[in-house]
């Protein structure tokens, strides 16, 4: 165990997403200025699905909101499924121009009609040669890329997809940020195999608030993110708008985050759901140091 922390040992990151309506619009404004004040690392902007022109219109609308009220680095994620190179090289160049200098690189999902995800035939094949494009572009921009403690819902092996997760970091990664797990022994144990595989950045492991957990199931289930049986216990018949709710999902938040810190992790990354309730008193929690 590694006893107590101080406020300079923790390094955390929050995620956001761009909002649909004006009312999310000025939720999401409320919501940046709370998360400033909590002084993370960094922020990073989710990119909506599909190709459309106004997704990454709406991307750098919220890039500059945060490049507004905050001086934190600034994260974009950018998918590269259904884009042609072209396509991306333009994406990337305007990021740049916005002062972005953090990229989470995915694939991101572009289903056809049998459901298949496709790449642009002008695009690039896999994420690492996406990746391998980006710093050649712009060799100045640190690169993240999505790791699966799990396994991703398409991987047929686990081997497969440390594979998949080394040639993305051999071809430029700075770092990983994870999926969402709620077991932080499956975080524990899959940070031992990458090492066993020989890859050697650093993982940042996702954590998901639980602010509902009905809905919790279903994008667990899409993600391949496995809800042990203790949590269907805790929440079970317990409304997710009630107090208890809220406190089961803080109780959650800080057994996890606990359990990581005495195994050594300093860096956590949280999906906030543009929500500000459990992650305020969790970093703050954080930040005190205990």
């Amino acid at each position: 165990m590694q006893g107590a922390f101080t406020t300079s040992d923790i390094f955390f990151s929050l995620e956001v997403f761009p909002p649909k309506t004006e009312g999310g619009r000025e939720h999401l404004l409320a919501t940046i200025d709370a998360y400033a004040a909590l002084n993370p690392s960094a922020i990073t902007v989710t990119f909506g699905t599909g190709t459309a022109p106004e997704t990454v219109d709406v991307s750098r609308r919220v890039i500059k909101l945060l490049s507004e009220r905050t001086n934190k680095p600034i994260a974009a994620h950018l998918t590269c499924a259904g884009r042609t190179k072209a396509e991306l090289d333009t994406i990337l160049d305007s990021f740049w121009q916005d002062g972005v200098r953090h990229i989470l690189a995915l694939r991101g999902d572009m289903l056809s009609q049998d459901g298949t995800s496709q790449m642009h035939e002008d695009g690039y094949p896999m994420t690492q040669d996406f990746i391998a494009g980006i710093k050649a572009r712009y060799p100045e921009m640190k690169v993240y890329v999505a790791g699966y403690p799990e396994t991703h819902p398409e991987s047929p092996s686990e081997a497969f997809d440390l594979d998949h997760l080394k040639r993305k970091v051999n071809a430029g990664a700075s770092g990983v940020l994870t999926q969402f797990f709620f077991d932080p022994e499956v975080f524990l144990r899959w940070r031992d195999k990458v090492a066993a595989h020989g890859i050697d950045v650093p993982l940042t492991p996702g954590l998901l608030p639980i602010l509902n957990f009905p809905r919790l199931l279903s994008m667990a289930q899409r993600c391949n993110a496995h809800v042990p049986g203790f949590l269907h216990a805790m929440f079970d018949d317990v409304e997710p708008e009630s107090i208890d709710h809220k406190l089961l999902a803080m109780n959650v938040l800080s057994h996890q985050i606990t359990r990581l810190i005495e195994n050594g992790v300093k860096n956590f990354h949280f999906y906030t759901m543009n929500e500000t309730l459990l992650t305020k008193h969790l970093c703050t929690w954080l930040r005190a140091g205990f």
